[in-house]
Order: C-alpha cells, then structure tokens, then sequence
C-alpha cells in the first residue's frame, strides 16, 4: 500500500519511517499529485497552525477535505488530531482544521513543551509506550465517535469510520501498534 504523509511541516520524517517498518511504501506528499498517488494520509504532529496554513499556499487544504469527507483513511497524531477534529476549544481566531471526527479537542491541554511526558497506556487492549508533547486533549466527543484509549480522564486516541487520530506520537517510539493498527483496521477493511 502507498501511505501519503503530510510532509510540509512538523514530525512527517518519523511516520515515514513508521510507515516502511510496517511493510508500506511511505510517500512524502507535498503536491495535490503526490496526494492522489497514494491510499491512506498521515497528518504529522507540528505545529497545527503552520501546518493549516502551509496545506492552503500549496493547494492542498481542499483537496484534503474532499479526500476525508469521501472516506479516505487518514491517521493524525498531536497537530494531526487537532487538524482532524470539527471542532478546537480554544484555537486562534479563523483557525481552520480539515475536519471530519466529530471531536472538539483544547490545543497543547497537557501544558507547554516543557510539561512533556511519557506514559503507558491501554490501546487496542494492551499496553502502550507513549509521548505526550504539547498534545491536545478530546474535551466532547459526539456519538460516532470510538474512544480507543484515554488519559488524565480525557480521550487521547480516537476512531470514526476510516479516521484516527491520537494526542501523543507513537513515531517516536519503537512500538508500531498505532501504525499497524491504522493499516489493518482502517486502511483494509476501506
């Protein structure tokens, strides 16, 4: 399978990375060809922001919402589950997201980079090794929504329909459960 991995901005080298480790042909997608080329999308953990922004100026924004709104599998980790969610707590005036996972997340709701922190918690029913970097955080989460793993009492990873998204970065650490997860649970069964 061909994984497309937003690569304008943030962490995209460490899912393309992620990506090969489980057996898929990573691509780093940065044009509207690129995006069409490929059967499932990683949005990278960065800067949400910046990276809305960069996806508008390199004709990609749209595109990418059309690609969600048709069922298109895509994965987002931290700024990748704030660009998935429909609606963001306490975003910055006009802040736009890509949208589909009927979610409102709180940008950076673990704290600052310098409250950065690795935990263990339970996905997909074992444990996992994660890193939790200026990570938002599920506030509401509307009735489609899968919560797959939770911490502090708020939902850090969830699920609809052929969309994932988790606040901490599995690509920085060894375990591809996440990964895995997302090419055989959502990416197969489209």
């Amino acid at each position: 399978m061909k994984v497309g991995v937003l690569a304008l901005q943030g962490d995209f080298r460490e899912h393309v990375l992620s990506t090969s480790e489980c057996g898929h042909e990573p691509v780093e997608v940065r044009t509207v060809d690129q995006l069409n080329s490929v059967d499932a999308l990683i949005l990278p953990g960065g800067e949400s922001t910046t990276i809305i922004k960069l996806a508008e100026s390199f004709g990609l924004l749209l595109p990418i919402r059309e690609k969600i709104k048709s069922g298109f599998p895509v994965y987002g980790s931290c700024a990748g589950m704030i660009l998935l969610a429909d609606r963001i707590f306490d975003g910055i005036d006009g802040q736009q997201t890509f949208g589909g996972i009927d979610i409102t997340v709180r940008r950076n709701a673990f704290g600052r980079q310098v409250d950065s922190f690795e935990s263990d918690i339970e996905f997909n029913g074992k444990s996992l090794h994660t890193v939790f970097i200026r990570a938002p955080w599920v506030e509401e989460v509307g009735p489609g929504v899968e919560v797959l793993s939770s911490a502090a009492h708020h939902p850090v990873a969830v699920r609809q329909g052929s969309l994932l998204a988790t606040s901490f970065h599995p690509e920085l650490t060894g375990d591809r459960s996440v990964h895995s997860y997302f090419f055989d649970e959502i990416c197969k069964a489209r």
